[in-house]
């Protein structure tokens, strides 16, 4: 591993520190690329504005004739947690804007696949729906949307994934990342999105005189459902997305959001008004998906849509269980592939440039997280595949990779189908992710030929784990009340959290519950205490280090602990 420090434009932290921030925090904005003060006003009226969205205008019309026929709506989500999140606002928006029948549908992982397929429009169309939308998905679904036309139904396509060589025909089309669309932010999640359709919506109602600006149904109450898919979707943090990211805390932080995110906060063990972009990320969002990957993202919606606190509270409980039934199918699965993956080379030697593993009892709702996991590991590019468990597919294999930077993982899948054909019956996804299929007795082709695309494409720099930090921290800002401050700020990706780096004593280090570090460091010159979870091996008595601030409380007493993301051996 190689620990660099992010450049940190004077220019721009001195006037961030002139405007008024703190200067710990405009050194960390100006190394994030802020540039002024502006650019950290999270007021709903600097969003982008919904017009800039090509086929918003024509969206927002379908929905208003629709509403005004009182025709059905029937909402397909995509069953991850921007999927959910988007199909609640999508379902609490369309009736809060006058929408009296909205029904949604949820595609099962396993039956079903992914998206708007033949057989979800079909199932549509029996609920007796008027108008499909999709949310968070269907801007790949070509034969899906020519399904449900060919029933009769109109289509409203709202999605942010990258589209392929030809569009779905669908009456209107609303995703950023389509050809000819202006709108600044290509980032915004599909929960996003769905939140500036029912914008355009209200502005179109508007203008037909149902209500004015005075007595217009609000819609900033769904922005904590908007967060929280933001973050848990991990699309990049960009002005537009920080801004929608900050609104919905605040509301949290106030006590102003769904029985169902009260009530996972409250399973987690968090409160809302110490609520960070962390418990989106590793609190709530990976209990919503837990139902998505090992039961029915119903509950998941379920759990979003309901006002009924008690309910939500049951919801919530279920959806814990699942997640830790999920951990525990994780812990046991990790294992298994980390021995597989450690299997493919000799100690001393360096992993292969790709690593594709499979094994007959690996459940496929988890293959995605336990190929990150062990792309975590070894900075490999990671494959890790399933028996699918789909009717009539028994013997295809179902796989999630992960990436890392430099590596396009999309890219690679298209060139191993072009130089193996029939070795991939399916592939889709982008740079850091992806999926595919691939048929059980070709899995050693498909593993020997993204290795070799691995091998053309990698060279020994970017196989090199490279951690970018905020440099040494300085000992006055070792405090529990700036930690704070630095944890109510809006974190994640491409917006990254504060990490600092600098070499640390090592006075005493153990094993705690066998799988973390317990450390004692000495920090310039003050003892304070560390933990590196998930890692075992001992480190030297002088170490560079990079690390997150914390805050442990014990007995009353708060202090500052480092939480180690990764050390430099020399």
């Amino acid at each position: 591993m190689k620990i660099i420090a992010r450049d940190i434009p004077p220019r721009a932290a001195w006037a961030l520190e002139q405007a008024g921030i703190h200067p710990l925090l405009a050194r960390l904005y100006a190394a994030r690329g802020v540039t002024a003060k502006d650019d950290l006003d999270d007021g709903l009226a600097r969003l982008l504005p919904p017009a800039g969205l090509k086929g918003i205008e024509e969206a927002a019309r379908l929905l208003a004739d629709a509403i005004a026929r009182d025709q059905r709506l029937c909402i397909v989500a995509d069953y991850d947690c921007d999927g959910a999140t988007a199909c609640a606002v999508a379902v609490r928006g369309l009736r809060l804007l006058g929408a009296q029948q909205v029904d949604y549908l949820v595609p099962d992982r396993v039956v079903d696949g992914y998206g708007l397929t033949p057989p979800i429009a079909r199932r549509v169309k029996e609920r007796g729906a008027d108008l499909l939308i999709t949310v968070d998905n269907g801007i790949a679904s070509c034969e899906g949307v020519a399904q449900a036309k060919a029933l009769g139904l109109a289509v409203l396509v709202t999605d942010h994934h990258l589209p392929g060589s030809e569009l779905p025909q669908a009456d209107a089309i609303v995703n950023p990342n389509q050809p000819g669309c202006t709108f600044e932010s290509k980032s915004i999640a599909g929960v996003g999105v769905m939140f500036y359709v029912l914008l355009a919506l209200r502005s179109e109602l508007r203008a037909r005189g149902l209500f004015d600006v005075a007595s217009q149904p609000k819609l900033d109450p769904l922005l904590p459902l908007v967060a929280l898919g933001t973050v848990a979707d991990v699309v990049r943090l960009d002005t537009n997305n920080r801004r929608l990211v900050a609104q919905g805390l605040k509301r949290i932080r106030a006590g102003q959001m769904q029985p169902g995110i009260a009530a996972l906060l409250r399973v987690a063990g968090r409160q809302p008004p110490l609520a960070t972009t962390f418990d989106f990320g590793f609190a709530l969002g990976p209990r919503i998906n837990a139902a998505g990957r090992l039961a029915d993202m119903t509950l998941g919606i379920e759990c979003l849509l309901t006002d009924d606190a008690a309910r939500a509270d049951h919801l919530a409980q279920q959806l814990d269980a699942i997640n830790r039934e999920r951990r525990e199918i994780e812990g046991s699965m990790r294992e298994q592939a980390q021995l597989l993956a450690e299997n493919l080379f000799e100690d001393g030697e360096e992993p292969p440039p790709a690593i594709s593993v499979f094994d007959p009892d690996f459940h496929e709702g988890v293959v995605g997280i336990v190929a990150s996991r062990i792309k975590d590991r070894l900075h490999r590019p990671t494959f890790v595949f399933a028996a699918s468990g789909a009717p009539g597919k028994e013997h295809e294999l179902k796989g999630s990779g992960r990436s890392i930077p430099g590596f396009h993982l999309r890219d690679a899948l298209d060139l191993v189908a072009k130089r193996h054909p029939g070795v991939l019956l399916r592939f889709g996804g982008h740079a850091m992710a992806a999926g595919c299929t691939v048929p059980e007795d070709r899995f050693e082709e498909f593993e020997q030929a993204l290795a070799q695309v691995a091998r053309e494409w990698l060279d020994a720099a970017t196989l090199t784990r490279r951690l970018e930090t905020d440099g040494p921290l300085a000992p006055e800002y070792r405090r529990a009340d700036l930690v704070d401050t630095l944890h109510r700020e809006v974190w994640g990706q491409g917006f990254a959290p504060p990490t600092f780096s600098e070499e640390v004593e090592v006075l005493s280090q153990r094993l705690v519950g066998e799988r973390h570090l317990s450390l004692k460091l000495r920090h310039q010159g003050e003892p304070v205490d560390g933990i590196w979870f998930g890692h075992t091996d001992p480190l030297p008595g002088r170490v560079l280090l990079a690390f997150r601030l914390d805050v442990n409380e014990w007995k009353g007493e708060r202090k500052v602990q480092f939480l180690v993301e990764g050390a430099q051996l020399k």
